[in-house]
């Protein structure tokens, strides 16, 4: 009876390490940006490929970057595409494929306040600089003349990692201030004028749900997640619009027609009316050459995440591609070759 028993437990111990070995992984790290939505794509693809496990840390755009470029993940993912300084560090070609697009959105905590918040980029920016410190102050009673705002202290909460986040929310302010650009400029990280850090952005949604007084800068969906207010934002036709899927997408529309072949563009402060003037494209972050398992594995997932994926966007307060993007960003999954390189993780 013993060894009967254990032929059993080895018998069963054979099966779990030849499935183990059946199993075809993939590891991700960056952007928090995009982690809602891709915690619900690996998921999905897992239940159609059982065979196919995705892990992903978020650890900030940032963070991705640098442990892609030290080749100890198969996939980057940032919200800020990556400069010439970065991608010249890598001995094989980095491309961009954009997912999906997002919002980042100014949420607040002001208790009391019933009317939604309105702000422009110039009141922003002096917020975010220290110079306005109060929620009573006139330039943003000005914006909000039948709001009874209290003569409450700003605090300001901000990113304290290297995020894709704070290049989104900064490029947009670097747009719309002249002294912003000048004296902070844009970054995944920058030297901020005042505030409390927060890392990655549930920290920064933690921070504002628990600061009365506070405001931050989050991507849309840790808002609607922490039920936090949103501020509606002047655009560049003068409109006071606040995020959804249809101003985001709004915001990407005019950028299709004269997108750059590796998609590295900066949407935010568009032209058009209708468009949420702080959206951005996230990214995910791929080697050209990839040894050939993991090249074919992660060819049929993009894939799929521009067919299939595209559809769970706008449950997630994120918005789709344009359909004509898609067809672009398909062909250049398809460039992706099967070639070993030696890496300490793609092997």
């Amino acid at each position: 009876m013993k060894s009967s028993l254990i032929i059993k437990v080895l018998f069963t111990l054979l099966i779990s390490v030849s499935a183990s070995a059946d199993t075809k992984m993939l590891t991700g790290a960056g952007a928090s940006f995009p982690y809602p939505i891709y915690s619900k794509w690996f998921a999905e693809y897992n239940k159609k490929n059982p065979d196919v496990e995705i892990n992903y840390q978020m650890i900030g755009s940032g963070g991705g970057i640098r442990q892609l470029l030290a080749k100890t993940v198969d996939f980057g993912a940032s919200d800020a595409p990556m400069r010439e300084r970065e991608l010249k560090k890598s001995q094989s070609p980095i491309i961009h494929i954009p997912t999906v697009l997002g919002s980042v959105v100014v949420s607040y905590n002001i208790p009391g306040l019933k009317e939604s918040l309105k702000l422009d980029g110039a009141v922003l920016a002096k917020i975010f600089m220290g110079e306005i410190k109060e929620w009573n102050h006139a330039e943003i009673q000005a914006l909000n003349k039948d709001a009874k705002l209290p003569q409450k202290s700003i605090v300001v909460v901000r990113r304290s990692d290297s995020s894709g986040t704070t290049y989104v929310f900064t490029d947009y302010l670097a747009k719309v201030s002249p002294q912003w650009k000048k004296t902070v400029g844009t970054a995944k990280a920058v030297r901020w004028p005042t505030g409390l850090g927060g890392k990655g952005n549930p920290g920064v949604a933690g921070q504002i749900a628990n600061t009365p007084g506070s405001i931050g800068y989050i991507e849309y969906n840790y808002a609607a997640q922490n039920k936090l207010a949103v501020a509606a934002i002047k655009n560049a036709a003068g409109e006071f619009i606040a995020p959804s899927t249809q101003s985001v997408s709004m915001a990407a529309e005019s950028f299709v027609k004269t997108m750059p072949e590796d998609f590295r563009v900066s949407i935010t402060e568009p032209a058009g009316k209708g468009a949420y003037p702080i959206s951005a494209f996230t990214y995910i972050l791929i080697y050209k050459d990839m040894p050939k398992q993991k090249a074919a594995v992660l060819r049929d997932f993009l894939v799929w995440a521009m067919d299939e994926g595209q559809k769970m966007a706008s449950q997630l307060s994120y918005a789709p591609l344009p359909k004509a993007l898609v067809k672009k960003v398909k062909a250049k999954i398809n460039g992706v070759n099967e070639k070993p390189i030696k890496t300490a993780s793609l092997q």
